[in-house]
């Protein structure tokens, strides 16, 4: 045979292939017919992620489908941590999902991870029992660490932490889960919380139920509000932020 009768006969052959090739990936690469989803599912369940996840895979074919695009968009929903997607013969997309677990609620309308991240949980209810955080964007980090610090302290005195808040201008106030609210402001902090600690140990923590809110940012002691007053006594007009 020829140099130009083997190159031809190559060239059909390559052809050949390319054809059947072309003629099994259209075959594999049909519409995506099922969607599985697999993972410890707690708080959003199963029914409502695959709701939410079978839209993204709608008029996408088996073979085509851009698994790296399609995991980007799954992690837009609140509730998911971590995605991962697999093929699964012959026309299915199994999704292995990590999902997030709530530690505190943030600013009324997300919650927090335990990493402080925050996310969307609507329209799943989120559980009831968890604290109340808020704070300037971009402080949800700052605001649940302070939480956890604040939490160790006052869980030694058998006292709960219920809210905590970081206001604009960086001032912090929180809330026991008797009702007593503590005004702690945004400077000295420590200082501050040893004055609470004392006056709580000598005589507040007796009539805490009478207590309306304590303000702490005075140079020297603390100013108390009662139920039924409208302003606070034991304190000075001289406060500080």
């Amino acid at each position: 045979m020829t140099r130009r009768g083997t190159f031809l006969g190559v060239l059909l052959l390559v052809l050949l292939l390319g054809a059947g090739g072309r003629a099994l990936w259209v075959w594999l690469d049909r519409p995506i017919e099922r969607v599985s989803i697999g993972g410890e599912l707690h708080y959003a369940g199963a029914d409502y992620l695959k709701a939410k996840l079978a839209p993204l895979v709608q008029g996408q074919t088996w073979l085509s489908v851009d698994l790296g695009a399609l995991r980007e968009e799954a992690l837009k929903i609140g509730w998911l941590k971590e995605v991962r997607l697999r093929r699964e013969w012959p026309n299915a997309l199994t999704f292995e999902l990590t999902e997030q677990v709530p530690i505190t609620h943030w600013n009324d309308d997300q919650l927090l991870n335990a990493e402080g991240e925050p996310f969307d949980f609507a329209p799943v209810s989120p559980p009831g029992d968890m604290p109340d955080l808020s704070g300037p964007k971009g402080s949800s980090q700052e605001v649940l660490a302070y939480y956890g610090e604040l939490s160790k302290r006052f869980d030694k005195m058998d006292m709960k932490l219920k809210q905590l808040s970081l206001e604009a201008r960086g001032a912090w106030r929180f809330q026991f889960e008797d009702g007593v609210w503590i005004m702690l402001g945004r400077s000295d902090l420590d200082g501050r919380l040893a004055r609470l600690d004392a006056a709580w140990n000598r005589e507040l923590g007796e009539v805490a139920s009478h207590i309306r809110y304590i303000d702490l940012r005075y140079p020297n002691g603390v100013a108390v509000a009662w139920h039924g007053e409208t302003e606070p006594v034991n304190g000075t007009d001289d406060k500080r932020g």
